[in-house]
């Protein structure tokens, strides 16, 4: 009896997935999986992965919708109105900011997503996206994606972390079509005002740049500052759109719920092609997140303040080991400087070995990310100061 040889098809991907950056951050988390199977207490403060629990009243609106056979069929493409409606309260409350609910408002598939498809909407292959380095590296990805070309924009200490508009080349921002924004920062705890905002609104008007603001981090701030939100800013909606998600403002990581709010022609376009990427959220978990919205908003003050008290936690010590840092005024994270004969790498992977501390290297952020590392705010008080003292044991500073 013959056998047939087996079959062998060479499968070739398209020139796009090439051209993808690395996912540093994926090598940090095999580093960290290495060392906790060998038993290895490890404190992983290199993550942005909420460490609470979703508030209990929006679990139980989920568990009750779930059962609703409404929810068991195709959503509506768009989302439904009451989440879109839901979201538009949420801001006129919060930011007084109005929002047309239908043509102002598109749900996402989590932030992320949104922040992927803005650059697939906007940009052709060539065109220049401005970037903030150190920044969020997804916004790379949907740049790759669409074949744009990046420009980045530093963000330095000297300057707040905030970019230097003068500072961008004219032909650079003349050719520009797309910046992304975001405060509070990922990764450096930044928070912008009202003043920013003005600028940048009066810059993207200037070079007909659109803008994509990522205020994931809207809910947390601190030493009684509220941050404020891109829209707020006259002219903010003829020049950009927000992305809002339920994330971090309500510990929904998870849920994989978000917004994009502003410009209409945006709203439209995101809209658009995620008719043909998805049929939106599930209908119980749309409830749910209406539910975070519209519900008692207690939950939010009380995660905020619990980060704020985290943040003095690690403050507290870093000061009793001598590492010297400045405050973030918002976020969950920490931007620390390494000492002066590390890398941002070679310091992380030292307090990973000798100190069994998760901490994200700067580099991973961008070329303007080197010489730092980044500390999630998500762990206890004690084990957030038991990771600095574990640090601070290793004799690198003071």
């Amino acid at each position: 009896m013959n056998s047939k040889p087996p079959i062998q098809v060479s499968i070739h991907p398209a020139d796009r997935m090439s051209g993808l950056p690395a996912q540093f951050f994926a090598g940090l988390v095999r580093k960290a999986n290495a060392q906790t199977a060998k038993g290895r207490d490890v404190i992983n403060l290199g993550q942005g992965n909420p460490d609470q629990p979703t508030p209990s009243h929006i679990v139980h609106r989920l568990q009750a919708a779930a059962a609703n056979p409404l929810y068991h069929k195709y959503p509506p493409f768009s989302g439904f109105t009451f989440l879109k409606e839901a979201v538009a309260n949420r801001y006129q409350e919060d930011y007084g900011v109005e929002l047309d609910p239908e043509k102002e408002v598109a749900v996402l598939f989590g932030g992320k997503t949104g922040l992927v498809e803005i650059s697939q909407c906007l940009l052709n292959p060539g065109d220049v996206c401005l970037v903030p380095d150190p920044g969020y590296p997804d916004y790379w990805s949907g740049v790759a994606l669409a074949g744009g070309v990046m420009e980045y924009m530093p963000l330095v200490a000297d300057n707040g972390f905030l970019p230097d508009y003068s500072a961008i080349p004219a032909p650079i921002a003349n050719k520009a079509k797309l910046m992304f924004i975001n405060y509070p920062n990922n990764p450096t705890g930044a928070v912008a005002g009202s003043d920013f905002y003005a600028r940048t609104v009066e810059f993207a008007a200037k070079h007909g740049i659109a803008v994509a603001s990522d205020f994931a981090y809207g809910a947390i701030g601190f030493d009684g500052q509220k941050p404020a939100s891109f829209l707020q800013t006259p002219g903010a909606k003829e020049t950009g759109v927000e992305f809002y998600t339920l994330s971090k403002t309500y510990n929904m990581a998870g849920w994989r719920v978000g917004f994009a709010l502003g410009n209409a022609d945006i709203v439209h376009l995101i809209n658009l092609i995620q008719d043909h990427y998805y049929c939106s959220l599930f209908g119980g978990i749309q409830e749910a997140a209406a539910e975070a919205l519209n519900g008692p908003q207690n939950c939010v003050a009380e995660l905020s303040s619990m980060y704020e008290a985290r943040r003095n936690t690690v403050y507290k010590a870093l000061q009793q080991i001598g590492w010297e840092a400045q405050k973030p005024g918002g976020s969950f994270f920490c931007w620390l400087p390494v000492p002066s004969d590390h890398t941002s790498a070679s310091f992380a992977d030292l307090v990973l070995e000798q100190a069994d501390v998760v901490l994200a290297p700067g580099i991973g952020f961008g070329n303007h990310g080197e010489g730092y590392v980044r500390l999630g705010l998500l762990a206890s008080e004690a084990r957030l100061e038991e990771a600095i003292h574990r640090i601070g044991r290793l004799g690198l500073f003071g």
